[in-house]
């Protein structure tokens, strides 16, 4: 299987990144996860917390607007 088929080549953002991209404290971006609130999915590596880019910007469309 090849990076592309893995995702791999995909970009991953780190919490400061996501945090920085939804322009939200990095504290908001743990208390939605330890909430399990809607937010994007992200994977550990270790001991750190990435998330893909598109699947960001995947769950910024899809919410409600209010």
């Amino acid at each position: 299987m090849s990076l592309t088929q893995r995702g791999l080549d995909q970009e991953w953002l780190t919490t400061a990144e996501v945090a920085e991209l939804l322009r939200v404290p990095i504290r908001t971006i743990y208390g939605w996860r330890s909430q399990r609130q809607n937010a994007p999915l992200a994977i550990r590596v270790g001991k750190h917390l990435r998330w893909r880019r598109t699947e960001v910007e995947a769950w910024l469309s899809n919410r409600p607007r209010r």
